[in-house]
């Protein structure tokens, strides 16, 4: 059982839970020292260790030994759930891109497709011009195409089977719970971890001070927030502060004000677009290492939850 419990997002099968903590608790205790409390920060990570976080690891659930290429090849159900996450990345960057060269090129990726569809070669063939197109945006592009076809691909394969797969969602759900109880203060999921997380806190039961979810994509009506549980969506029972973090250029969090989407929310949950990741805007360290991730979590810790 940890105070404090970590939950990691997609893409993370190569790694181990004691990677992922060398990884993420320096930033996290970085973030919280900037917010002004050394003392927590030093009991998150020094020296070298670990303290009252752990990281919730299940990305080995996503690797299938000894199973050569094609491991993560969308299924025809997939790839139309593919097509419409995104659809949706892509308008999300039409209209809320920081920078206008971005908008107007997500806007101008948006209108070719608007355009006579021609014939395909099944669902695939079909959901391919939205992929092309999507993989052409920073921060993909950057990747080259073939690279960022792969990680959207790889996204999307690990994103639809925790949503549509119960034993794949039970067993995640299992990990994360194995270090919930009744010392557990704050979850922290980010990207699908944070729909992770916030399916966890529905089944903790028990008060829980703080869950901050960074990155989320749970306000993706599309693809991700008609497929949580339970439905309808709700703000967590027990919960005393939900704060969403999001970066305008983080595709992933298409919706980051997610107040309206989830009854309950008044005086609860506090969302929107509030940091800026730089070059890297769904980098789960980024987000970590901020002062206003550093605030949140110290407030909550010492007050209760009156993040």
């Amino acid at each position: 059982m940890a105070r404090i419990v970590l939950v990691h997002g997609i893409a993370q099968e190569q790694k181990s839970a004691d990677t992922l903590e060398a990884e993420w608790l320096p930033s996290l205790a970085g973030g919280v020292r900037l917010a002004g409390d050394a003392a927590l920060a030093d009991t998150l990570w020094r020296d070298a260790r670990p303290g009252d976080a752990r990281m919730a690891f299940y990305g080995d659930l996503f690797r299938t030994e000894g199973q050569q290429g094609g491991a993560d090849e969308l299924t025809p159900d997939e790839w139309a759930l593919a097509e419409a996450l995104a659809a949706e990345w892509l308008r999300n960057a039409a209209s809320s891109a920081s920078r206008e060269a971005d908008r107007n090129r997500a806007k101008a990726e948006l209108d070719l497709l608007g355009g006579p569809a021609g014939e395909t070669q099944g669902v695939r063939a079909a959901a391919r011009p939205v992929l092309n197109a999507l993989v052409r945006l920073k921060p993909f592009a950057r990747l080259g195409v073939a690279f960022a076809e792969r990680v959207v691909v790889k996204a999307l394969k690990q994103v639809t089977l925790y949503l549509t797969d119960d034993t794949i969602r039970e067993r995640v759900q299992a990990r994360v719970a194995e270090h919930i109880g009744p010392e557990t203060e704050a979850i922290i999921g980010h990207s699908l971890g944070s729909v992770v997380a916030y399916e966890a806190a529905h089944r903790h039961g028990r008060p829980l001070p703080l869950l901050l979810t960074l990155g989320s994509p749970l306000g993706l009506r599309t693809v991700v927030y008609e497929r949580t549980r339970p439905q309808p969506p709700s703000v967590p029972p027990g919960v005393a502060s939900w704060v969403n973090l999001a970066d305008r250029d983080d595709l992933v969090a298409a919706r980051p004000d997610l107040a309206g989407l989830f009854p309950g929310a008044d005086g609860v949950l506090d969302s929107g677009y509030t940091v800026d990741n730089g070059a890297k805007p769904h980098e789960a360290a980024f987000y970590l290492a901020k002062r206003r991730t550093g605030e949140v979590l110290s407030r909550a810790l010492t007050s209760g939850g009156q993040a």
